[in-house]
């Protein structure tokens, strides 16, 4: 049904739409993270090496997503307590210091990467993986943690004043967020076959963000339609040759111009 350029085109939007998930999240209790690359790395780097010593690959990808979310609690438990710039600086600060952790790591490949990773990874799994985690979220926002995540987001002093415990709801979208890049990093690696730390750096997490700012933030079918956008459309202006990634930018200063909230207008949760 697929020829391997369609599949592969696929599969690599699923795992944009997981990064955009990763952003969604934190995003939501008003927490912007620049280090989500970083979490992919961590996620990936987890999952290959375990693959690599007979662990299942369903176990693996659970292992590299938790070790991400543990991380990721462990990094955002001081950084949440600033706002602003200086928790984009502080996340920006952790997605390099992994860069620079794993192109000194031998066992992980170091700088020349790690290769002979299984191909595990299919477009059925990763269409599962997505399906299951926007569920997830869109679920999420109809539920009394959800809610609490978007009051923290609107007003954090009314909702310390409503006994919403801000600390405990931050971490846990900040947490929530990386275990899924863990997510995609695992399945991005049983694709790849082959991956390096340069490839987890800034330009990833900063395209992760484009996703959600690009798609809206206000429910996640935006990080889903930042995600198709950003990933389908140069192929479809590909006929454009050179022109068509000035099409590109040139669409993206539009909806930062006419559409600011996004692509994807917010509505509020509902009741199921």
């Amino acid at each position: 049904m697929f020829n391997s350029y369609t599949e592969s085109l696929a599969v690599f939007f699923g795992i944009n739409v997981l990064m955009a998930f990763s952003v969604y999240l934190p995003s939501s209790a008003g927490l912007i993270s620049l280090g989500q690359g970083g979490f992919m790395a961590i996620g990936a780097y987890t999952s290959a090496l375990l693959t690599a010593k007979d662990v299942p690959f369903a176990l693996a990808l659970a292992a590299g997503a938790a070790v991400a979310a543990l991380i990721g609690v462990l990094v955002a438990a001081p950084a949440v307590r600033i706002r602003g710039i200086y928790l984009i600086i502080a996340t920006l600060g952790f997605g390099e210091i992994v860069r620079i952790l794993f192109i000194n790591l031998e066992f992980a490949g170091g700088a020349s990467g790690l290769s002979g990773i299984r191909p595990l990874t299919t477009l059925w799994y990763v269409v599962g993986v997505c399906f299951f985690v926007g569920l997830c979220l869109w679920r999420l926002r109809t539920l009394t943690l959800g809610r609490a995540i978007l009051a923290v987001h609107e007003d954090e002093t009314a909702a310390e004043a409503m006994g919403i415990k801000l600390l405990q709801t931050k971490l846990i979208a900040f947490g929530g967020g990386a275990a899924i890049a863990g997510l995609a990093g695992g399945l991005f690696a049983h694709y790849a076959l082959f991956i390096d730390p340069e490839q987890f750096g800034f330009s990833r997490s900063a395209e992760a963000f484009l996703f959600v700012v690009l798609g809206g933030s206000g429910n996640p079918l935006g990080p889903v339609i930042g995600a198709a956008v950003v990933t389908l459309l140069p192929e479809v202006l590909r006929f454009l040759q050179d022109w068509r990634m000035s099409f590109f930018a040139v669409l993206l200063i539009g909806c930062a111009i006419w559409r600011p909230g996004g692509l994807v207008a917010a509505r509020p949760p509902s009741r199921l």
